[in-house]
C-alpha cells in the first residue's frame, strides 16, 4: 500500500513528516514524501520515494518584504498570501498529480487547501497531519490569537472556541481567490465554490494526528476520538560527527547558550547577531551562535563564541546550559526533549504560542518578540534561564518524560487503527479506505 505525505513549508516544516514517513515505511507501508524540490535529496537520502512540489520557502522566507513584516495575525496571512498565491494552481495541480498515485495521504496543514479537492474527487482516504493543535477547543486560543487574562475566566471558553473558527475564515479569506481560480480550472466547473477545506475537514469529522507531547499540550477534554496527540515526530540523524573546532569549543570550557533562528529572517542579521553578542557579553556565557537561513552572522567573535552552520539539534541541545530560538515547532520540540530551558524569541505564525508553552510549563522565561528584542532583554532572560534552579529542574524533568515517549511509533499505531482489516503491505490495486472517524 503506497502512502503520500504531503508537507508544505521549511525545512522545520518538513523534516517531522520524514520522520514519520520512515515509521510508516518501517512498518511496511511504502512511503513518499511530496514537498518542495530543495528537499529531494533530503527526503531521498533517508531512503523515502520524493514527489515535487512548486516553490521554494527559502526563496520566499529571503524576500526582503517578508524580512520587513512584524509579528501579527493580518500581516502573516497576508505574508503568506502574496506568497503562495502565485504557486497555486502550479500546487494545486501537482498534488491532484500526486493523488493519482496514491493510495492513502497525509496532509499538513497547508497542504489541506492544495489536495483536498483530489481527495473528495478520487474518494482517498486522508488524515491531517499537524504539528500544531488546530481543532476547535475551549481549553486554549487557535495560536494566532493572544490568551485572555484569567479574569476574565466566565468568557474564555467561549473566546477560545470563536477563534477556531475566526482562524479558519480569516485563513481561507486570503487564499480563497487564488485557489478558487486553481481549483476550477484543475478540477472543473463544480469547484468553482468550494467550501473552506479546514472547515470541511472538522464538520466531516475526519481524523488528525497531531505530533507534539501531550506532555507539552494536553489533549483538550472537548475533543472527539478522532484527533490524536501522538508525541513528536524526531528525526535524529545518527551518522552525524561534529566538526573538531565544535568539539575543541565544548570541551573548553561550561556549556554555552545556543541562540539561533532556524528558517526566519531579519531585515538586519549583523544587527541582531550584535545584539546576541552583547546579551552574551552581559551575562558572562559563553554561546553558539548558528547561522542557518536566519542569516545571524559577526565577523568579529570573541574567544567565548563560536559560529556554526549547522547542527542537529538532538546532538547539540543536550550539551547547552540554554537555547535561544525562535519557537517553531520543531526546534521548541527539540528544546524541551534536550531537558534544558527554552527561550523563545517569536517571529510569526504558532511561534508565540510554543513560547508561551515553554512558559507556562516553566521550563523558560517569557517570550520576547522579535520586534522588542534587546541585549538587555535577552540577557536578563538568559540570566534567569541558565541560574534560575526550579527551571533547571523542571526543563530536565520535561526532557527526561519526552525522551521516553515515541512519537512516531504511536502515530503510526494510530494511522493502522483507523486502517481496520488493511495490511500494510497489501499488494495490488490501489485501495479506497475510509479514515473517516
Amino acid at each position: 500500500m503506497r502512502v503520500t505525505l504531503i508537507a508544505i513549508g521549511s525545512r522545520g516544516d518538513v523534516q517531522p513528516y520524514v520522520a514519520l514517513g520512515i515509521g510508516l515505511q518501517q512498518a511496511g507501508y511504502r512511503v513518499q514524501v511530496a514537498t518542495h524540490e530543495p528537499f529531494a535529496a533530503f527526503v531521498q537520502g533517508h531512503g523515502l520515494d520524493f514527489a515535487p512540489l512548486h516553490g521554494d520557502m527559502q526563496a520566499i522566507l529571503n524576500n526582503p518584504q517578508w524580512k520587513r513584516e512584524k509579528v501579527g495575525i493580518i500581516s502573516g496571512l497576508r505574508q503568506i498570501r502574496n506568497a503562495m498565491a502565485p504557486l497555486a494552481h502550479a500546487v494545486v495541480a501537482d498534488c491532484q498529480r500526486i493523488c493519482q498515485q496514491t493510495d492513502a495521504l497525509l496532509l499538513s496543514t497547508l497542504a489541506m487547501f492544495t489536495a483536498l479537492p483530489a481527495v473528495q474527487q478520487l474518494g482517498l482516504p486522508a488524515c491531517g497531519a499537524f504539528l500544531q493543535p488546530g481543532t476547535p477547543t475551549r481549553q486554549f486560543p487557535a495560536f494566532l490569537f493572544p490568551q485572555l487574562p484569567g479574569w476574565l475566566g466566565p468568557v474564555t471558553g467561549g473566546y477560545n472556541l470563536i477563534t477556531y473558527l475566526l482562524r479558519e475564515w480569516l485563513i481561507w479569506q486570503n487564499f480563497n481567490h487564488a485557489l478558487l481560480a486553481a481549483y476550477r480550472t484543475v478540477y472543473g466547473p463544480q469547484f468553482a465554490h468550494a467550501a473552506n477545506p479546514l472547515s470541511q475537514w472538522r464538520q466531516q469529522q475526519r481524523p488528525c494526528l497531531y505530533g507534539y507531547s501531550p506532555l507539552v499540550v494536553p489533549p483538550p477534554a472537548d475533543w472527539s476520538a478522532v484527533n490524536h496527540v501522538t508525541g513528536y515526530w524526531f528525526l535524529d540523524d545518527e551518522q552525524w560527527q561534529p566538526p573538531a573546532d565544535l568539539v575543541r569549543f565544548l570541551a573548553a570550557g561550561p556549556p554555552p547558550v545556543y541562540i539561533g533562528f532556524g528558517s526566519m529572517t531579519n531585515e538586519n542579521p549583523q544587527a541582531m547577531a550584535h545584539t546576541a553578542l552583547r546579551a552574551l557579553e552581559l551575562t558572562g556565557q559563553r554561546g553558539i551562535l548558528l547561522t542557518g537561513w536566519g542569516g545571524l552572522q559577526s565577523v568579529d567573535l570573541p574567544s567565548t563564541v563560536l559560529q556554526i552552520d549547522s547542527a542537529p539539534h538532538s546532538w547539540l541541545f543536550p550539551r547547552m546550559a540554554a537555547v535561544v530560538h525562535h519557537g517553531g515547532a520543531g526546534t521548541t520540540g527539540a528544546g524541551f526533549r534536550a531537558g534544558v530551558p527554552s527561550l523563545v524569541v517569536p517571529f510569526r505564525g504558532d511561534q508565540p504560542f510554543w513560547g508561551q508553552r515553554a512558559q507556562a510549563l516553566g521550563v523558560g522565561p517569557a517570550p520576547i518578540l522579535h520586534t522588542r528584542l534587546t541585549a538587555e532583554r535577552l540577557a536578563h532572560a538568559i540570566d534567569q534561564a541558565v541560574h534560575d534552579q526550579t527551571m533547571r529542574s523542571r526543563a530536565a524533568h520535561l526532557g527526561q518524560r519526552i525522551r521516553a515517549e515515541d512519537g512516531v511509533a504511536h502515530a503510526v499505531a494510530a494511522f493502522q487503527r483507523l486502517l481496520p482489516g488493511q495490511p500494510a503491505a497489501a499488494a495490488g490495486a490501489p485501495t479506497r479506505l475510509s479514515l473517516v472517524g
